[in-house]
């Protein structure tokens, strides 16, 4: 997830570019850079690090003069941060120049014709290739050559162009990734968020997928993208600055929830044939016989990316039968670890600076390990020093409480036991196509997942002054019950506890007193008899249940007091989708309670000291 800012009017471009960068770097902050038509020449400026950085290399000389011009504020995918890898990406001959916010799915094919052609690449980054299209099949006109350039590229990107033989003239194009349009009188803007422009005009148009948009000082068109033009209606944006920064959500936590299906179909993209019969994992490629040499995996991470790791665990012993540890990895170092010969460490960091994380994976390399990290940073400590990385796509997460990150590291493990399972031939992976084609529906799914939400403020509400709350699950459930769990104690305070349902009798029943919440996952159709059985134990101690189940299960409410539905997928990938729920369930009771959602007590978004 990347910022993306264009000016066309009768301001300097240079002050609205770093202003409206300042408001977006909540979606980025690796590398920022624009790029100002200034007297017949397009002149960039852009550097790795905060937007701090590049304002202070464009103040006195290398100030960029000029009425029009794009920006953007990175949060990297393809490429490391560096000054080369930031945007705005332009040609040779400085003729074109493009920023970029999504993943060019198909950039290395494209990447390899253009270079056979004589273009010369001077970043890592999947954006450059748009820009030698660009280059490539421009014919004088450049909103037809960009209606050309979209039939050759694949993925999800919204995309501002500026051409030095057009001045007057910026285009925007939209699939699948946020771009909006701000009106005004004698001047025009682009922005990936509203809060970019809000400062200079409340009247947008909000861009659709498959739209490309034509601005010049004096006005806006609007097409398809074969080119067709298209009528828009005008948004009148009503909420103040603050709130437009959070897309009109109360919190940052709220709106990263409801970032989720984005996040899923971003991780996802890229990493799937075409066919949807095997995972394309160009960041492993690993050989057949570097999949068969793997003998044991130790999944080390701490809180919520712990969780994500024992649902991976489930996943890859099932798939491929390769035993898997799970271990916190602030016990991991201390507890001299045998790591024998062959095996695979796996760290899981949503920061990739996680201090114990880090020092397990140091560790285990000193130990002669493979490691491969999952973190949702690239050029983080984490994807420095492991010898492999995959990258979650959730983009920058600023609330505390972490949302779409666990989700997405998640998607990875299921991907990465695939992978797996494909490379070593395992007898999971007559599995993997079907899984694969679940796994392209969970965005859709997870946007209805969110339909929810009623409910389950309902239920914090008349729930929030209780001090404690019991989650119970069986399987990847009892997963999900941890994770659900520590979100409700990490931001409303209430005291939450999550247990295997079949240890009830081991001593929990002990607790359960008359009124007490209880909340059941029961997703896990092998085992729906025996956690029945259990909520039913919990309910002849006068618990108050909830209960998280599949649409379509007309037996479960004969035994909870409420029901929480999801839409069916399989019964494997339901940690996607049932902890949705329980993340709107802790949010609403931060709230009801008047906690601080986004900044809990105690606690900081990456810990980063022991």
């Amino acid at each position: 997830m990347c910022g993306i800012v264009g000016y066309i009017g009768y301001r300097q471009a240079q002050d609205v570019l770093i202003h409206g960068l300042s408001k977006l770097e909540y979606r980025g902050y690796d590398s920022a850079g624009i790029a100002v038509y200034d007297n017949g020449v397009i002149r960039l400026q852009k550097s790795v690090g905060r937007l701090a950085t590049l304002e202070e290399r464009v103040k006195g000389e290398a100030v960029l003069a000029g009425m029009q011009g794009i920006g953007h504020t990175r949060w990297a995918t393809h490429g490391r941060p560096s000054d080369a890898n930031a945007h705005p990406h332009a040609d040779e001959q400085g003729r074109f120049v493009v920023v970029h916010n999504g993943i060019i799915e198909n950039y290395l094919e494209l990447r390899e014709k253009l270079t056979e052609k004589g273009h010369i690449f001077q970043s890592q980054t999947d954006t450059e290739v748009v820009v030698h299209l660009v280059e490539e099949m421009y014919n004088g006109d450049l909103f037809q050559t960009v209606v050309q350039v979209l039939k050759q590229i694949h993925g999800a990107f919204a995309l501002a162009i500026m051409a030095k033989d057009e001045p007057g003239k910026l285009i925007a194009v939209r699939k699948q990734s946020p771009l909006v349009i701000g009106l005004g009188e004698g001047e025009n803007f682009i922005a990936s968020d509203i809060p970019a422009i809000l400062e200079y005009t409340r009247s947008t148009y909000i861009m659709d997928d498959g739209e490309i948009a034509v601005l010049t000082a004096d006005g806006v068109e609007c097409f398809t993208f074969e080119g067709n033009p298209i009528t828009k209606e005008v948004f009148n944006v009503t909420w103040d600055a603050l709130a437009a920064e959070k897309g009109g959500y109360e919190h940052f936590m709220l709106k990263e929830i409801h970032e989720q299906p984005r996040a899923i179909r971003d991780t996802l993209s890229g990493r799937i044939s075409e066919d949807g019969q095997r995972v394309v994992l160009k960041e492993l490629n690993w050989t057949t016989e570097q999949a068969a040499s793997i003998e044991r995996i130790h999944i080390v991470a701490c809180g919520t990316s712990w969780h994500a790791g024992l649902v991976g665990k489930a996943a890859i012993e099932k798939l491929t039968r390769i035993p898997v540890d799970v271990e916190i990895a602030s016990e991991y170092r201390y507890r001299d670890p045998i790591v024998p010969d062959n095996t695979l460490i796996i760290v899981i960091s949503q920061s990739g600076e996680t201090a114990d994380t880090l020092a397990a994976l140091r560790e285990s390399k000193q130990r002669g390990a493979r490691v491969l990290a999952i973190t949702n940073v690239l050029g983080s400590s984490a994807n420095r020093e492991a010898d492999y990385t995959m990258i979650t796509m959730a983009g920058p997460e600023i609330a505390v409480a972490s949302t779409k990150a666990y989700t997405t590291q998640v998607v990875v493990l299921y991907l990465f036991a695939c992978y797996l399972a494909q490379q070593r031939g395992s007898i999971g992976a007559s599995q993997v196509p079907e899984i694969l084609q679940a796994l392209k529906g969970l965005p859709e799914l997870a946007e209805r997942v969110l339909e929810t939400a009623p409910s389950l403020r309902q239920f914090a509400e008349k729930y929030k002054d209780k001090e404690d709350a019991f989650f119970i699950g069986r399987g990847v459930d009892y997963a999900v019950a941890l994770e659900g769990s520590l979100k409700l104690k990490e931001i409303s305070y209430i005291h939450a506890e999550a247990y295997a349902a079949g240890e009830l009798k081991h001593g929990t029943l002990a607790l359960i007193t008359e009124g007490i919440p209880v909340i059941a996952l029961v997703t896990q159709d092998d085992l729906y008899e025996k956690t029945v059985s259990n909520i039913v134990e919990v309910k002849a101690r006068d618990a108050y249940v909830l209960t998280l189940a599949w649409q379509g299960d007309g037996e479960i409410g004969k035994y909870a007091d409420e029901v929480i539905t999801v839409p069916r997928t399989m019964p494997f990938l339901a940690p996607v989708l049932s902890v949705i729920p329980l993340q709107l369930l802790a949010y609403y009771a931060s709230v009801a309670r008047g906690n601080d959602v986004d900044k809990p007590r105690n606690l900081a978004k990456s810990v980063t000291v022991e």
